[in-house]
Order: C-alpha cells, then structure tokens, then sequence
C-alpha cells in the first residue's frame, strides 16, 4: 500500500465523508490508497503503529477542530519514527492561518480547501516525480460534474452502525462572519440525477438514516422538493421500514410547496437543523447575517404546529454587540415557538473567519486552544461566559435530551431563561462539575430545585416520575437517539459545518 488516507473523528459513529471523496477520485492511485479513521481519545503510540503497519510511503491527514491537538501529536511522533513517510494535511483547520501552526510545521505538505483534485495530483508528483518544492498547494475547484461521487465507499458496517454523510452541494451564499462557509461565493450543486442515484443505492444496500451536510438546504426549492420525494417514495412502499433524514434550512424561506412536502412526513422520520444564532437584527447586522426574523419565528411556528419534523434550532452566545439580556430575548421567543432541541453554543473563532474583524471594537477574547471558544466580550464579562458555558452543558442534559418533557416547562415557567440561569447556577454549587453526572443523580437533584422553588415534596416527585420513572435508558426524542436507528450524534453548528 503507497497512500493512507486517515483521520481522527470526534466518535466512531462519524464516519468521514471528506476521506472517501479523496478515495474516490484518486484516478490511476486508487487501487494503492486506502481508508483507515480511528477515534479521538486513543493513545498515540497505539495510532503510530496501526498507521505503519500499512507501510505506507504518503499518509494523508483531515485535520478538523475537534482532532487537531491530538493529531498534532500523532504526527509528531511519526515524524521522529518513521521520517520516511511523507505526510499531506488538508481540512479547514489547517486551510486557513497555516503559517502559525505547529502541525503545519510538522508536515511535509498541507492541502487548503478543495482536495478532490489537489491531493491526489500532489500525491502523484511526491510517488512519480519531480517532487514538489512548495509545502502550501492551494486546492482546485473542479465543476461540480467531474468530482467522483464517494457514496460506493461506504462499507457494509457503515450503513448498519455509523451516521451516512451526504450532500446534494457544496458551498454557501450567506456571508455569516462565524462561519467558513462565510469565504465561498455561492452554493454549488452537484448533478441532482446522479446524486439521488447514489441515494438509491444506498438504500438498497440498507441505508436508512442519511444526514445532508448541505450548509442551505431549501436554497433551491425544486431540487429539495425531489431530494424530499424520494424519502416520501420510500416511505410509502415501505411503512414500516423506518428512515430518517436531517437537513438545514435557511428559516425564513419555506414556501408553500416545501410546506406541503414536509407535512407529509409521518412522526421520527424527518429532522431540520435551523439556525438562528440571534434574534438581534443589530448583532445580524454586525456578523453580516441576512434574516427575516419575522418570517423566521413564523415558520418554525408552522413547522411545531403543523408538521412531524424534529426541530433542532441554533442559538450562538457570544457573539459581537449581544449581551445576556439580548440573547435571552432571543432565547425566550425560540422557547416560546415551540422548538423541540435548543442548541445553545457559545461563539467559536474558526481560523479564517471573517468574525476576527470585531476583535478589538468588541473586546472579543477567545481561548487560543481548539475548540477557540470565545471567553469574553466587552458585554459579557469572563465569568458571566462560563455561567453560559454550564448553561448550555445543564440545558444538554435536562431539556434537550428529552428525558425530562413533563418537568423542562415547569423548570422554566413565565421566565425561561432567567428561571434556568437560576437552576444552572444552583446545579453547579451542588456538584462542581457539568459532567459525569449519572442520569438518576441529575433527576433527584431536579426535585430538590423544584421544591426549593416552592413546589411540594409529593408533587416534585410525582412530575419526575411521570419523565423518568428511574428509567436510565429512556429515549431522546430528536434522530439523534431514534430506538430504531443508528446513533448518530452531530457536533455543534460551528463544527458541522467543517465537515464538508
């Protein structure tokens, strides 16, 4: 084997998507290139060797968020074993900034942007000849026509235990100062015939839960609505045989046709990522977010009324020009709409984002290790920051896991956000932690909130019991955690969006 093409996901359940779209279109080098990913957490050494037992002479490496520390280790420790081999980064987190990185350092080639072409090119020339001298080869953009479609690359044990990636495009024309997608120029389409083909197949290989990391999924209308016919095609003939489908749309652009195909979804079967990130059109403005807030809260008011869909809906703290009175605003109105999982995140500076540019006009202070956390603005002060951080890690736990359905609308009652910022703070006294915490612990430490609120004992008691019941394994209610489907759990916003 000459070429290895690895990565490190964030769980086993990732399969990577990015790896097997450079496996597809490695041309005459397919047949000397293969696929190994491993998972974050495992030892170093343990990695090395698995790696080298391939001997390869070209590893390639997708460097995300979530794995760069740990791969900045790995390959370190190649390098001093096995300085041989000769190892390629891509992947958006050494696309951008790559001068100032130790892993770029280490390497000997990186990749920015689109690999489909690049790598397997830069992979030829270190194999065949001459060898390249320049160390940064900025990826080519092919037409959309000539990338190969990687879905056949998909192995048996993918589709019956990992999360199936897939994208009908690539690219984004929204501008979101937070987002990478921010630096495309627009969204670009692959050939719609050939990719419901592969969906096709797919499916009947046994593929039942399909995520589209497509950044806009409803941009264009007709191609969402043949994307969603097909699942309703397959729901039809097959009842009882469940599928699942998350996508993300844009919020306020779901006319009526896209109305009518949703509401034919039955119940589980249908998830929507919606992004939010603020209601503040002073805040939309700073970031460059177009949003028709009205419209907005008006659809996912339909979507909650009207239709089976799961709503996972985006929320971004943090970020220039909001305060906590600001984002709880915009925190209450989404509690109020009905959405069934809040994600509450906290802003993270993606290297190359434009978001930079208010780094000194809004006091922006950000961890200078991954995941680059913002850790305080000149609104949010540091440690009103980490009392949102536990926020969001206790909102996880109670609200949306879905294990507390009865009690989460007690808890917050007239005054959602306040009333849990109040709960999130009692929590953290109580435990000093917002992890590890067993599901029966967390559940007797709802009760006693809800009795120090006033409730009585009996009564406090009896509304857990209605949710929990000591039933440690209850289900969660989004796709996430379908008793029926694949686990498959996706990274925050920020993160997902890295995927592609």
């Amino acid at each position: 084997m000459t070429i290895l093409l690895s990565t490190l996901n964030a769980r086993y359940t990732h399969a990577s998507l990015g790896l097997r779209y450079l496996l597809a279109n490695m041309g005459p080098l397919k047949e000397q290139t293969t696929i190994q990913e491993f998972v974050i957490g495992a030892r170093t050494t343990d990695l090395v060797e698995r790696i080298l037992a391939h001997r390869p002479r070209v590893v390639g490496f997708g460097v995300y968020i979530w794995n760069v520390e740990e791969t900045t280790r790995l390959v370190a420790m190649l390098k001093r074993v096995a300085p041989q081999v000769t190892i390629i980064l891509g992947g958006p987190e050494v696309s951008h900034e790559t001068g100032e990185q130790e892993i770029v350092k280490l390497a000997d080639y990186v990749v920015t942007g689109w690999g489909d072409v690049t790598f397997p090119k830069l992979c030829a020339e270190i194999i065949d000849g001459p060898k390249p001298i320049m160390k940064v080869h900025a990826g080519v953009q092919p037409p959309m026509e000539d990338i190969v479609l990687p879905y056949a690359l998909y192995g048996d044990d993918d589709i019956a235990h990992r999360t199936l990636y897939v994208e009908a495009s690539r690219g984004c024309p929204f501008k979101c100062e937070f987002c990478l997608s921010s630096l495309d120029k627009t969204a670009w389409p692959f050939p719609l015939d050939a990719f419901l083909a592969e969906l096709e197949l797919l499916y009947s290989r046994g593929a039942r839960l399909f995520k589209f990391v497509d950044r806009t999924f409803n941009l264009n209308v007709k191609t969402s609505l043949r994307i969603m016919q097909f699942f309703l095609d397959k729901i039809e003939a097959a009842p009882n045989d469940p599928i699942y489908a998350h996508f993300e749309l844009v919020p306020d652009h779901l006319p009526e046709a896209l109305k009518d195909a949703i509401a034919r979804f039955p119940a589980g079967a249908l998830q929507f990522e919606i992004g939010i990130q603020s209601f503040n059109p002073e805040v939309q403005s700073l970031v460059s977010r177009r949003q028709n807030n009205e419209k907005a809260a008006e659809n996912i008011r339909w979507l909650t009324q009207h239709s089976s869909a799961h709503l996972h809906v985006d929320l971004i703290a943090g970020l220039p020009g909001e305060d906590v009175a600001s984002f709880a605003r915009g925190f209450d109105q989404l509690v109020g709409l009905g959405a069934e999982e809040i994600q509450f995140g906290i802003l993270k500076r993606l290297r190359g984002t434009p978001i930079i540019r208010h780094t000194q006009d809004f006091g922006m202070v950000y961890d200078p290790y991954p995941p680059y956390t913002v850790l305080a603005t000149n609104r949010i002060d540091f440690a009103t920051m980490q009392r949102l951080v536990r926020f969001a890690r206790y909102w996880d736990l109670v609200a949306n896991s879905g294990r507390f359905a009865h009690t989460t609308p007690v808890l917050l009652g007239e005054a959602p956000f306040d009333n849990f910022m109040a709960f999130s703070d009692w929590m953290y006294t109580r435990l000093d932690a917002t992890h590890r915490i067993a599901l029966d612990r967390l559940a007797k430490l709802v009760a006693e909130w809800l009795q120090v609120r006033g409730m009585d004992a009996a009564a406090a008691t009896a509304l857990l019991a209605s949710d929990y019941a000591g039933k440690v394994d209850a289900p969660s209610r989004s796709l996430k955690e379908q008793p029926d489907a694949p686990r498959a759990i996706a990274p925050a916003r920020q993160v997902r969006h890295l995927a592609a």
